[in-house]
């Protein structure tokens, strides 16, 4: 009789989680630790800091590319979980207007962990930019129950981010 106010276990979904690897060979950290506001202070959703080695964006996670800014500094890919991922190479590197960056995708490509996103000059980005310390963000963060971050050293293999979905 009390059964109607129970639950089958069949009927409880297990919340879905995320894998993120790093979107570089270098170093993640803390996006608070980003020097730029927008960023640091998670105006624009959570996420992590990064810093590369080798001046080499890659896919973090399995998805489409929603877009690929005309300057070549960021890039947004969208998870099949839905998830949004704002990828953005240093800061205030808007203003370089594209220089010494190369792009290896567009919108609509679909693309898989350790893909090849974008190409930088990173000693071009310390000189003309302020920062070259980058943000991968998380644009939707109404999907989000939590996340586990993963700092330190690392390669595009490195799990930096296990995202549990609502």
């Amino acid at each position: 009789m009390f059964r109607l106010f129970k639950k089958d276990k069949k009927d409880q979904k297990k919340p879905e989680k995320v894998i993120i690897k790093s979107p570089v060979n270098g170093r993640c950290f803390s996006v608070k630790e980003v020097p730029d506001e927008a960023f640091s202070t998670l105006m624009m959703g959570d996420g992590i800091g990064f810093e590369s080695s080798d001046g080499i964006l890659y896919a973090p996670v399995s998805g489409e590319i929603l877009q690929v800014f005309p300057t070549k500094h960021a890039a947004v890919i969208r998870t099949h979980e839905g998830l949004e991922i704002l990828l953005h190479v240093g800061v205030e590197t808007v203003s370089m207007k594209g220089e010494g960056f190369e792009a290896f995708v567009k919108k609509g490509d679909k693309v898989s962990p350790g893909d090849k996103l974008i190409a930088y000059d990173i000693q071009l980005i310390r000189q003309k930019a302020k920062s070259d310390l980058s943000p991968m963000i998380i644009t939707n963060m109404d999907m989000v129950d939590s996340i586990d971050f993963h700092y330190g050293e690392v390669t595009t293999d490195s799990v930096v981010m296990e995202i549990t979905l609502k």
